[in-house]
């Protein structure tokens, strides 16, 4: 067995092109990263006992893995049976929420592993899965890694006989071939070169097996227990905006007990859930947001104006500017010293502590208006933020016009060049998130994003012409966010997409902040 040795710690990715990784060879590294399998289940004991037989028959070493089963309140209460991996235990719910995204919270607080394993209670997988997942991570830190399944009819078995397949390498022979049934997310990820070329490869990333490192799952604080189902598809979204990377292994092989279960009316009805909780927390989804004058509870994007030292005049009518514009979906900061307003002490008329009340009083009521000390490091899970002077604010059409160019050219930070000389940007979150990252100390992040995402300078006024129409929102250009069956092949792959010429960075040194 061979260390790895000579791998490059901080691999400059560009977009979600993993190409310049190259993952050992199955069976010819040594693992070294402690690892725990987290199995959300809510009853399903036979299915549970069949996944746990092939995971004690897996090629990832035992002594580095953990296995912590979370029973969601089965009733009878799920048990452990004699054939499981050595380093199994149980963990029940806390009170306080209920389905997957609640149960793996608690099973990720009792882990200890570095990489964490999200792994469905109904999945016979192959004895290298593991192996074949977790061996990214030991490439780099910033890696989502996606199993392949396929999904079968749950024919009678022990789990004497699941172990004993898996352990020779065969557990599709317990299954008939002609009965498996693909996923979309397999078919999308070959559409997509392996999603090298997918724009949003968050979307495939919908369980039920997935595993990340531990410190990147801190960052993103674990799943929001609020979305009962979506729950996969809001969770990765948010390690997208992180500068997360998403490879998919289909050396992982897998076959999910059951077919899919978004079909008929009870599907449908499924569907629309996910769609509803999703339309909320993934602003790219634009498709889910038809309603202009809703308000969402992550907007599209965050507008920031530093006010320190403004009066309230020129902070009310920026603030009303980027409320009045063609993009209704955003939200505005406004970063200066609000801790001046707290205690005890008056505001003297003709102060600056007077201005800022005046401005807190007028905005303190209005969702669409933040108030912080400083803008935070990155505007996650907000997709885009603009920072602009507070003397000139974006016009009315130009965040609706600037965003879209961003997204067409699929670039990581667009520097605007104002009439007076002075500057304005537009950023994309995941590539601020990655560069923050990359970025050796003293370098600046602009730098990495040219290389991560690439980086445009134009006039702003490029972008200020008011639309002649309305645009409507588009439609996803990846996969639903839910599992279904995989349609017919395309005649021909989709090209991959050209990566975008890289531009000379900015020099603006304060643009980013390392926290």
């Amino acid at each position: 067995m061979a260390h790895l040795t000579g791998v490059e710690p901080w691999p400059r990715i560009r977009h979600n092109d993993y190409s310049p990784l190259t993952p050992p060879p199955i069976g010819g590294w040594t693992p070294t990263l402690s690892a725990s399998v987290v199995i959300p289940a809510h009853g399903g004991q036979h299915r549970l006992d069949l996944t746990l037989a092939a995971l004690a028959a897996q090629t990832y070493p035992a002594h580095l893995t953990e296995v912590i089963v979370v029973d969601d309140r089965s009733d009878p209460p799920l048990r452990l049976p004699d054939l499981r991996p050595g380093n199994t235990r149980v963990v029940v719910v806390p009170p306080g929420g209920w389905g997957a995204g609640h149960a793996m919270n608690a099973g990720i607080a009792a882990a200890e592993g570095e990489i964490v394993q999200r792994l469905d209670a109904d999945m016979v997988i192959s004895r290298e899965h593991l192996e074949a997942l977790f061996r990214w991570h030991h490439l780099t830190d910033y890696l989502v890694t996606i199993g392949g399944k396929k999904f079968a009819e749950e024919p009678a078995l022990t789990p004497g006989q699941v172990h004993e397949a898996v352990r020779h390498g065969s557990p599709e022979d317990l299954f008939d071939p002609s009965a498996l049934v693909s996923s979309s997310t397999e078919e999308t990820i070959r559409r997509l070169d392996g999603l090298r070329a997918s724009k949003n490869p968050y979307q495939v990333c919908t369980g039920p097996t997935v595993s990340l490192r531990r410190a990147l799952l801190g960052e993103v604080r674990g799943f929001d227990a609020e979305v009962v189902r979506g729950q996969d598809t809001e969770f990765a979204y948010r390690l997208a905006q992180a500068g997360a990377v998403f490879v998919p292994d289909m050396e992982a092989r897998a076959v999910h007990l059951g077919l899919p279960a978004q079909r008929g009316e009870h599907g449908k009805s499924i569907v629309r859930l996910v769609e509803t909780h999703l339309a909320h927390r993934v602003p790219l989804r634009r498709d889910l947001r038809k309603e202009p004058g809703r308000r969402w509870l992550v907007p599209y994007v965050e507008v920031v104006f530093d006010v320190t030292g403004a009066d309230e005049r020129r902070i009310v009518a920026a603030v009303d500017a980027v409320l009045r514009g063609t993009l209704t979906d955003v939200v505005v900061t406004l970063a200066g010293p609000w801790s001046s307003l707290e205690g005890e002490s008056r505001w003297a008329p003709g102060t600056g502590a007077f201005d800022l009340a005046l401005v807190r009083a007028a905005f303190g009521h209005d969702a669409r208006v933040r108030f912080a000390e400083r803008a935070a490091p990155t505007a996650a899970p907000v997709p885009f933020r603009c920072t602009a002077p507070v003397d000139a604010p974006p016009a009315p059409a130009l965040l609706e016009r600037a965003v879209k160019a961003m997204l067409e050219e699929r670039i990581g930070l667009l520097v605007l060049d104002l009439p007076d000389g002075g500057t304005a940007t537009l950023e994309r979150t995941e590539a601020v998130a990655r560069a923050r990252r990359l970025a050796t100390p003293g370098e600046d992040p602009a730098d990495v994003i040219a290389q991560t995402h690439g980086v445009r300078h134009a006039a702003a006024s490029e972008f200020e012409k008011l639309p002649k129409t309305a645009t409507k929102p588009a439609a996803p250009a990846e996969p639903q966010t839910t599992p279904r069956p995989a349609p017919a092949p395309a005649s021909r792959p989709a090209p991959a997409q050209a990566p975008q010429p890289e531009v000379e960075p900015p020099r603006r040194r304060g643009l980013f902040r390392r926290s």
